[in-house]
């Protein structure tokens, strides 16, 4: 029987281990957590997703209380069209987060960023042409492409010094739409350098209507991917993603038509995973009905997370003056139409609970958005539990051996 190490990732003349760790906002796929990978010859990506959060955290700068202190008058206003970020100083994050991750890297891996484009920021062309090209002037390996077609994203960096340089991909969970990306794209005559192909399993955002997810099957749509990839004779890697939970769910897609494997859930209970300690333990501790898959994203995807995560049902004050992640071009998020909506239903309440939308820039800047891969519940079988109760987090390089070189669905636990 094989294991993962027995394949190879390859672009072009440089080989890798198979394995990608999926680029987990906001800040929950660290630099650190990317920078194992790399080191131990796989692919680890961070992520763009609130980039001046993230770098106020990590370099103490002041990009969220200026741009809050320069909106504070509009706190109480509906109308949130004004609120516009400052594209210097978007880059300037972007710039200080990837280049600083870049400076550390070690080893034979790489290190690639996850760019969403339902991160609109009420300059949805603007700001991504902005978050991609800083992130390729500050080395990045690769780019991935998430959270949206972006039939119109390699355009916006066609001309970049890097644009033929660096390793571009994107997420798709369909045939069609992969069809649509490399239609729309032709003329620049630059095929995506990796397909990542996400099944209905994945956490967080998924790509599939809300209610006909459990229709589809990842090794299904991978292979109607590849069949076409090959009649069409285009030379594009496929990394299967979501649910492959075993070395040995890995190695039935690398036999089927997948040159490598995209594994996020696993890693959320890493220590060098970005989540709070309290969090990783109620990954732990979850069960299988504890997962769901609900619609209170403002990006209008499905998302799958824990029953138990706050976000669900709070309904707090919309922060856009400091965030402002997901407004659209005209400054508007179904989120704030949620919560005008029960403000005005309860006139006089100090507090009002919003249960079909969430304030995902709040909730995810705070960690109380849960979101997890559908086996989040089998991850107690991953550890050992301690005698007060709790389970002993473990090491990014100790999951990802375990990916690497496990057979028969073994998985193997930490040393005590």
């Amino acid at each position: 029987m094989k294991c993962v190490d027995d394949f190879r990732l390859r672009f072009g003349q440089r080989e890798y281990v198979p394995i990608m760790v999926g680029g987990m906002g906001v800040d929950i796929s660290t630099a650190e957590l990317a920078l194992e990978a790399a080191r131990l010859g796989g692919v680890g990506h961070i992520s763009d997703a609130m980039v001046p959060t993230v770098s106020d955290r990590r370099f103490n700068t002041r990009f969220v209380k200026d741009k809050l202190q320069l909106y504070k008058y509009n706190v109480a206003n509906t109308d949130k069209s004004a609120i516009k970020f400052d594209l210097d100083q978007l880059a300037e994050a972007t710039r200080m987060h990837v280049g600083r991750t870049m400076e550390a890297k070690r080893g034979e891996g790489m290190v690639f960023i996850n760019c969403m484009e339902k991160l609109t920021m009420n300059g949805p062309k603007d700001t991504l042409r902005v978050r991609l090209g800083a992130a390729l002037d500050a080395g990045i390996d690769g780019i991935t492409l998430s959270a949206g077609l972006h039939l119109g994203s390699f355009a916006l960096i066609d001309n970049h010094p890097r644009f033929r340089d660096a390793k571009l991909g994107i997420i798709v969970s369909s045939l069609r739409a992969l069809q649509l990306f490399l239609r729309k794209n032709a003329k620049l005559n630059r095929l995506p350098d990796y397909v990542i192909v996400e099944g209905p399993l994945a956490g967080g955002h998924l790509g599939f209507g809300f209610n006909d997810w459990m229709e589809y099957d990842l090794q299904t749509i991978v292979s109607e991917i590849h069949a076409w990839i090959k009649a069409e004779k285009l030379d594009i890697p496929l990394i299967a993603a979501g649910g492959i939970f075993t070395g040995s769910d890995a190695v039935s897609f690398l036999e089927n038509g997948s040159a490598a494997v995209q594994v996020a859930t696993r890693f959320t209970v890493a220590d060098e995973c970005g989540l709070p300690d309290k969090v990783k333990q109620e990954y732990f501790r979850a069960h299988e009905e504890d997962v769901e898959v609900n619609g209170i994203s403002p990006t209008g995807y499905p998302m799958r997370m824990l029953k138990s995560s706050p976000a669900i049902g709070e309904g707090i004050r919309p922060n856009c003056e400091a965030y402002g992640y997901l407004l659209d071009g005209n400054g508007n998020c179904a989120y704030i139409d949620a919560y005008n909506r029960e403000v005005l239903a309860h006139p006089g309440a100090k507090k009002v609970s919003v249960m079909d939308k969430t304030c995902l820039c709040t909730h995810m800047r705070n960690f109380d958005c849960w979101t997890c891969g559908h086996y989040v519940y089998r991850l107690k079988d991953t550890t050992r539990r301690l005698s007060d109760g709790s389970y002993q987090v473990l090491s990014a390089e100790h999951i990802f051996r375990d990916y690497q070189f496990s057979k028969e669905h073994q998985i193997a636990l930490p040393a005590a």
